[in-house]
Order: C-alpha cells, then structure tokens, then sequence
C-alpha cells in the first residue's frame, strides 16, 4: 500500500545524489553554489527521508528563506527522496565578537522566520526534566490522558529522539500510515493523538543523530503531520537543555513548560537548569511536579521517603513558580505504564488518576485562548 511506500527503504538515495542536486543551487549574494561554499551540513538519510543544515551568517537568515526552500525542493525532487527537511543555522558565526554580542537584547542566533509548523494547535506545552529517570514520560502521558479526560482535544509528541518512550507507554505498534505519500496521520490511542520517531524505527534501534537531524525530525513531526485542530499538544522532550529544547522554543510557540523532578537534591540541581533555560528563551514554567515522591508499602501501607519528600515543593517556592503536585512511588503506575495502559486512562477512578486530573486543570487554567507568539531567543 502507498503507507507501506513511503517506509520503504530506499537504497538509491545517497548522500552523493543530494550534494549533486544541492550543487544546482545558487547563494544569490555569493554567486556560487552552497556545496562548494561549504554551505551544506549535516546531510542525513534514514529510509528515504532526507535532513540537512544550510549554513548562513545570523544577519543573512531572515532574507534566505527562498534559498532554503530551493535547496528543500531541489532534494525533494530526487527519485526516492519521501521527504526532504532543511533548517538555517548560524554554527560557523557562533564565535562572534563580543561587541557584536552586545549590540541588543536580542542580538544572538536566531532562525529565519517560517510559517507555524502546527496553525491548528491552540497551545504546546513542554514536559521536561534536568536529567533522565525521573519519570518525565509516564507523567507526561498521564497528563496529556488527563487533559483529555478534563474536555479538551490533546495531542502527544513524543520529542524524546534518543529516547522515545510513548509507543510502550500508549501500547502502541505499527507505523502511521499516509494518504498523500507527503503527509502522515497521526497514530491514536484512548483518545489523544500521537508521533514518535519510535513509530518509524526498531524499538532497540540505537538514533545516533547530530544536531541537525534531530532538528529535522522535530520538525517533520509537527509539519509533516496532520496533528488537525488541538486544544493542547503535550511534548514529551529529551532530558537535558540540548539541541531539541532549543529547536522547539524557536520553531513553535511554545505555552509553556512542566518541569519533572524527583524530591533529592541531585535531582533538583539538573531540574534548576531546565527551568534557568526555558526562562533564557522566554518560555513560562507553568509548574513543577514532584515524582516518585513517596512510596506506600502495597501491604501495609506505611509511607517511605525513598528519595527524601518535598524538595520540589520547596524549590518551586523559592523560584516563585506554581507547585502542581506529588506523584507517588506506586507498583500500579509502574506496572500500568509498562503494560501500555497509562493510570489515567486505566483506572480514571484512582487517587493517582485524580493527581493527574488536578495537574491538568491547573495546567490548562494557565493556557491562553490564542496562540502565543514564538519566544524569542538569546544567546550570551
């Protein structure tokens, strides 16, 4: 079938091939080609999906969106080529002088304006943490189920490339089919919609990307996706402050953030860090959660602090953002997130279904009705 196409690998596309079209397009302020500039970065190539980087001085991008949508045409032009996925970057400026640096608030990298990547979602919300094995993913599941119990239409994108968790979580298998060999429909599980590169690769396939593949294919998740009119899309990002933060705080507007944290110490130093760079891109920390916060013995019921209790509390307070709440450490959300029948949507009757629920209306109460403009990005 044409879904089944569009996965297919194709043997003849080569990154030889695509520098050979790339050379057919011009720099128009240079008068040469971008290959033989050494324009092009980063060219890569996973079954017939093709992402590279075009590198451009900061002060030329925003008037080199018609060279980038050439050099995107010209790849996706190539026979085998599914879809082709081309971002401005700034990396060879990166060491500008500091005078440069200062002339403004504002005078950092910054990418060439482009229409929305997702016009019909009303408002995204960035799950994240400081660090991995907090439980960012089961609660950004668990929140996304119970946005949608709360009456609103929810998407899930799971950003996590290195990572992805959601296809377990949500009991999904199989790949999203496409209609139009261009477009892919979006994968559905009890009620929300959802993509994840997991969707596309072996689950123990190991992503070795660099940068700009990873950019690529966020980019692709939400353009090339018919996510249709949402309410609130839940992505669930990598761990860290690296280059899938970044790229979502620039290429869509972002609502707002929920940081993840575990109560220890350790925790909340890395979780200080995800907040520090959502605030550096303008992005609103919307609340903190605190995860695996306590553990109830299932025979005696006797609570243990494992990881010590109310650390997120505490933080949130003393960094002036909304608390939205404590998960506990429970044998039923592990084992209904390892069986791909998230809590929230398994026994909505729970205590831990009824945490989620307040989590989601405090979240959704922060939302604006209009969509947000895209922050702004600095770089000191």
């Amino acid at each position: 079938c044409q879904g089944c196409e569009a996965f297919s690998f194709m043997t003849d596309v080569t990154q030889e091939r695509i520098l050979a079209a790339l050379r057919q397009v011009k720099d128009p302020e240079r008068g040469n080609d971008i290959v033989s500039l050494g324009m092009v970065s980063g060219v890569q190539i996973r079954e017939g999906h093709v992402g590279f980087a075009i590198e451009v001085e900061p002060e030329r991008g925003p008037r080199l969106e018609p060279l980038r949508k050439a050099a995107e045409k010209a790849v996706a032009d190539l026979d085998g080529v599914l879809s082709a996925s081309v971002v401005l970057t700034a990396h060879k400026q990166a060491a500008r002088p500091a005078a440069a640096q200062q002339q403004g608030p504002h005078a950092g990298h910054r990418h060439a304006p482009q229409k929305p990547l997702v016009p019909e979602v009303r408002s995204i919300v960035a799950v994240a943490s400081g660090k991995g094995g907090v439980g960012k993913s089961t609660v950004a599941v668990n929140l996304a189920l119970a946005l949608a119990a709360n009456g609103l239409k929810v998407g899930l994108l799971d950003a996590d490339i290195y990572g992805p968790s959601q296809p377990r979580l949500l009991g999904l298998k199989g790949r999203p089919h496409t209609k139009d060999g261009k477009i892919l429909e979006p994968m559905e599980a009890f009620g929300i919609k959802t993509m994840s590169i997991g969707f596309l690769v072996n689950e123990d396939q190991a992503m070795i990307w660099r940068g700009p593949m990873v950019m690529s294919a966020l980019q692709q998740m939400l353009r090339d996706v018919n996510w249709g009119a949402l309410d609130v899309m839940i992505v669930d990002m990598p761990p860290g402050t690296g280059d899938a933060q970044l790229t979502m705080a620039q290429q869509v507007p972002l609502a707002g953030a929920v940081i993840v944290s575990t109560p220890q110490d350790l925790a909340l130093l890395d979780a200080r860090k995800g907040i520090a760079m959502f605030r550096k891109v303008e992005v609103p920390i919307l609340g903190i959660v605190e995860n695996m916060s306590y553990f109830l013995c299932p025979h005696c019921g006797e609570r243990t602090d494992i990881f010590a209790h109310g650390g997120a509390r505490h933080e949130a307070e003393k960094l002036g953002v909304p608390f939205l709440g404590e998960v506990p450490l429970d044998l039923a959300i592990r084992e209904t997130s390892d069986g791909g029948t998230p809590i929230v949507a398994s026994a909505p009757q729970s205590k831990y279904a009824e945490i989620f629920r307040a989590m989601a209306a405090q979240v959704a109460s922060q939302l604006g009705a209009e969509p947000l403009a895209p922050p702004k990005i600095v770089v000191e």
